[in-house]
């Protein structure tokens, strides 16, 4: 079934919106509004387990790493223990705390390890035999288990055990595939057949999973088990770390068991701009969706996106001139701080921003010099929050499709295959370096306003997540729309080849940007499904998209008053 979205921004003529008249998009999903806490991941189950926490008595914390751990079982095909993320954290003390567990290189790797194959677009990323991209010598140092552990211990009011309890449940008695999961198991099956431990689960008797199978994990179940007993250093200091390195080594990777042992995740301050009066906290470097969200934001604001409306030619144009811009920016600039120097203040001036806006003609598409970027989109996010202002927009990845689809023998623990994220060519800001962290797309943010959380998102995508959520945020404060109608709004992407589209714009609109040079592509999809937390007057309202499984739950209700009881004898 299908909803009809009609939203009018009440600062616009005199409150009738755009000019009197109202714009429509088809939305397919409804949002969820809650009192206690809200939380929206990709997965049903996902969701559930972070509401099980909150009905619990847990945070917004709690029932993020709970629903992390759950997607590593029902959504396997993005996300494990074994991978890579950040989180973004608005404690309810009005802190702000950052945490990167990017994956890192493991100290063997070298700039130019892997054979390249292309020294442009489509084929810069590709490799002889694809070895940055599937088998052992894919795979990168994790951080996911060591970040999730950390940040609920800081952060969080469960125990690690408790937040576990879903995911153990999941993995032993097992869940339903759904059409979402097999779909993308038949698309990699002739890359995951290749691995046996893999198959065994995903490809039983050679053939792939179908929806509504049922999906059962024991030995992963028994891998979850024993964290929720021994913590993260099972993996980073003991035998099942030991047992990932062995195999990998026994198969041609690099990594070793002091690779995980110096392991550490970072806690940076987080990256802060404006936009309109509106404050706008996202990740640092090197991820870009702090950063270059900041200074494309900063070039936008000048333009009257709000006059402009929504899916005009003019905003399209100009939104898209934008990202170029800061995908130029993202290429020369943004890697890993210890390794670059990453120019931030530079970068999110208005200043740098007036200087770039000049390159815009709104009349005429610039020429581009290749900025070809490569990073998978099969990655999750969730988003949560509570009623006491604890915030998390988190965004986590194993990065292609069931990451390299290297499963360790008797642990059920996929591997990721995070080299393919960095650039296989040396000499680049996002080249390979022992111990170095690739650049990232992810982009879980939070906006502010009168120093309060007003609303929280991230998503999925690759190098389509920060162009997203930028124009989520635009839609939001530009547009005035409501938070289920900013998620499934049709968007738009490119870093300077094709204008990639999705279906909702006026043909004759996209005429007009073919004429004015743009390569239109049509396409199905652009990044993936978002999930938002917009607080109002009604509490708390999860929104998540059409474009993934996304399932916003909200938790109302309470305690019993004070003293309020039945009368006993």
């Amino acid at each position: 079934m299908r909803w009809l979205s009609a939203w009018r921004d009440p600062r616009m003529m005199g409150g009738l919106g755009y000019g009197g008249d109202v714009v429509n998009i088809d939305l397919e999903k409804h949002p969820a509004t809650g009192s206690r806490g809200v939380i929206v991941t990709n997965h049903p189950l996902g969701s559930a387990a972070g509401a099980e926490m909150l009905a619990a008595g847990g945070n917004a914390i709690d029932a993020a790493i709970a629903a992390l751990f759950a997607l590593t079982v029902v959504e396997p095909m993005m996300v494990g223990i074994f991978g890579a993320g950040m989180a973004n954290v608005r404690r309810e003390d009005g802190r702000h705390w950052f945490i990167n567990n990017y994956a890192i290189a493991p100290a063997a790797a070298t700039p130019d390890m892997y054979r390249t194959v292309a020294d442009s677009w489509p084929d810069y990323q590709k490799t002889l035999d694809d070895e940055n991209d599937v088998g052992p010598l894919a795979v990168g140092v994790p951080g996911s288990l060591a970040g999730w552990c950390e940040t609920l211990d800081q952060c969080g009011r469960l125990s690690l055990e408790d937040v576990l309890q879903p995911a153990i449940r999941f993995a032993t008695n097992g869940f339903r595939a759904t059409a979402y999961l097999s779909g993308i198991v038949r698309a990699v099956a002739p890359a995951m057949s290749r691995f046996p431990e893999t198959s065994k689960t995903y490809l039983p008797d050679g053939k792939p999973i179908r929806e509504g199978d049922l999906v059962v994990q024991s030995e992963y179940a028994e891998t979850l088990k024993n964290i929720s007993k021994f913590g993260p250093n099972i993996l980073y200091q003991g035998e099942l770390g030991v047992s990932a390195v062995d195999y990998l080594q026994r198969n041609g990777g690099i990594m070793t068991v002091a690779d995980l042992q110096n392991y550490r995740t970072v806690k940076d301050g987080v990256v802060s701009g404006s936009y309109r009066g509106y404050e706008v906290i996202g990740p640092p470097p090197p991820s870009a969706g702090g950063v270059q969200v900041i200074e494309m934001l900063n070039v936008l604001e000048t333009f009257d996106l709000a006059s402009m409306e929504f899916g005009s030619a003019d905003s399209i144009h100009v939104i898209a001139e934008t990202l170029k811009l800061g995908f130029e920016d993202r290429k020369q600039y943004t890697g890993d701080p210890a390794f670059v120097d990453v120019p931030v203040a530079m970068l999110t001036s208005r200043e740098y921003a007036n200087k770039r806006r000049r390159e815009i003609d709104m009349r005429q598409a610039r020429i581009v010099v290749d900025t070809a970027s490569g990073e998978s989109p099969h990655t999750t996010h969730v988003t949560a929050a509570d009623a006491d202002g604890n915030v998390i927009a988190t965004t986590q990845t194993i990065h292609a499709p069931f990451g390299s689809k290297v499963t360790v023998p008797g642990t059920g623990m996929l591997l990721n295959n995070t080299m393919n994220i960095f650039d296989p060519h040396p000499g680049f800001a996002n080249s390979i370096a022992p111990g170095k962290r690739m650049t990232s797309s992810m982009s879980p943010l939070i906006i502010m306003r009168d120093d309060q959380p007003w609303f929280a998102l991230g998503l999925p995508g690759a190098t389509r997540i920060f162009p997203s959520a930028l124009q989520a945020v635009i839609n939001m404060i530009d547009h005035g729309m409501d938070p289920q109608t900013a998620v499934e709004a049709p968007r738009i992407w490119t870093q300077g080849q094709d204008l990639e589209v999705e279906e909702g714009f006026d043909q004759r609109t996209l005429d007009d940007i073919g004429r004015r040079g743009h390569p239109l592509k049509e396409v199905r999809i652009i990044g993936g499904g978002m999930g938002m937390i917009v607080f109002d007057e009604n509490g708390m309202t999860g929104a998540s998209c059409w474009r993934a499984d996304g399932t916003p739950i909200a938790v109302s209700g309470g305690m019993a008053r004070l003293g309020s009881r039945f009368d006993v004898g």
